[in-house]
């Protein structure tokens, strides 16, 4: 499921992330999927458990998993950030709507926002 590719310059537990974080967006890994144990999956990987730790405590800050103790690691519901963007933006088209502006319009503001 996972992999390592010692031929990059991306450490391991990033690559951990990015692939966990890559199969959530790609509905792959869809919420509930239960992951391996850190022990296990550093196992899988030749990796040390703390490279699966570091990874799994950055995707569950991020909120894309959720820890429960013995019940193990699991996706979490929200389904990752892709799912949570398309929350946000349908709660933003639900709050401006009413302000009468076209959709052209909205999104030139959308843009003009993400523009650093």
């Amino acid at each position: 499921m996972f992999r390592i590719d010692d031929a990059v310059d991306t450490p391991p537990y990033q690559q951990i992330c990015d692939q966990v974080s890559a199969g959530i967006d790609s509905g792959e890994l869809a919420a509930g999927t239960r992951l391996p144990s850190v022990r296990a999956l550093a196992a899988e990987l030749h990796v040390a458990p703390g490279t699966v730790a570091k990874a799994y405590t950055q995707l569950e800050q991020a909120g894309l998993i959720e820890t429960a103790g013995r019940s193990g690691t699991r996706v979490a519901a929200t389904g990752g950030p892709v799912a949570l963007a398309a929350e946000a933006a349908a709660a933003f088209a639900d709050r401006v709507r009413p302000l009468g502006l076209d959709d052209e319009q909205l999104v030139k503001l959308v843009r003009a926002a993400l523009t650093p």
